[in-house]
């Protein structure tokens, strides 16, 4: 299996996960412009793309269904909510309808040879779902876009080679940041985002011996930096009275604007 961040920020997603019979997109927040060269990069094009699995319908995670989905007929999988809300859209254009395919939290399915699994987060959208894929004994998971975890997401977190988790923001930064303070509001609670602290909580409910890298994604622009969300997670690990430390693990905070390497595992 196969790992990539295309791209992961508050302003556009796109993540690339796949073996070596299938390739699925977790989200396009990004052009399709940008999704293309993100593909190129990994030797791929919009043709190969079997499966477009949306988490929820927030345009930084949908900006470039559209074109995707006319420019290749890429099938398109969310939630039925997410689905209704797309389809309202005017900013995405006419899509088939027949691309459209209706996937539930906790009811597994296949594209290819890559076992789906979406589970339910808690966030301000329709009914959103971060995703676990299994292929053979390999495993990975797209998780963003959380304003909790709870043991129903540690569970479908555990075991895995790889993961990209978000680390939206620092709470200082947003506290005293210039966004309205509704928007603050929503972005602490808990259909908001997950903070650096609570992303380094989360990993080390996670944590195992086997897994090979850990992502750090969907930063916040005005509220975040990479230094900062990799020390504060780095510090949760050392923190944390399980036998690891932050050195025993390969973590990258994935950029916003360019692929953020390979993993292959």
């Amino acid at each position: 299996m196969r790992l990539c961040s295309i791209a992961s920020g508050s302003s556009g997603n796109c993540i690339y996960t796949g073996s070596d019979n299938t390739h699925l997109l977790v989200d396009a927040g990004i052009s399709a412009k940008r999704v293309e060269a993100g593909l190129k990069e990994l030797e791929l094009e919009g043709s190969d793309i079997q499966g477009l699995l949306i988490t929820h319908e927030h345009s930084d995670h949908i900006k470039g269904v559209g074109v995707l989905a006319r420019r290749y007929g890429v099938p398109i999988y969310a939630t039925e909510g997410t689905i209704r809300q797309m389809k309202s859209m005017s900013s995405l254009g006419t899509i088939d309808e027949g691309l459209y395919h209706v996937v539930h939290a906790d009811e597994d399915f296949f594209i290819g040879d890559m076992k789906v699994e979406p589970f339910a987060i808690s966030h301000d959208a329709a009914e959103p779902v971060a995703y676990r894929f299994e292929c053979g004994e390999k495993s990975t998971a797209v998780a963003t876009d959380m304003g909790v975890y709870n043991d129903y997401i540690v569970e479908h977190l555990k075991g895995l080679d790889t993961v990209l988790l978000e680390a939206n923001h620092d709470i200082q930064m947003l506290q005293v940041g210039p966004y309205p303070y509704p928007l603050k509001q929503r972005i602490l609670g808990e259909r908001g985002h997950l903070s650096n602290e609570s992303a380094g909580q989360l990993l080390c409910r996670i944590l195992h011996d086997n897994i090979k890298k850990i992502y750090l994604g969907h930063l916040s622009k005005e509220n975040n930096y990479a230094e900062l969300a990799y020390e504060t997670v780095r510090l949760e690990i050392e923190l944390d009275p399980v036998d690891y430390k932050s050195g025993d693990f390969d973590i990258q905070v994935a950029d916003r604007e360019q692929c953020s390497g390979v993993c292959n595992f």
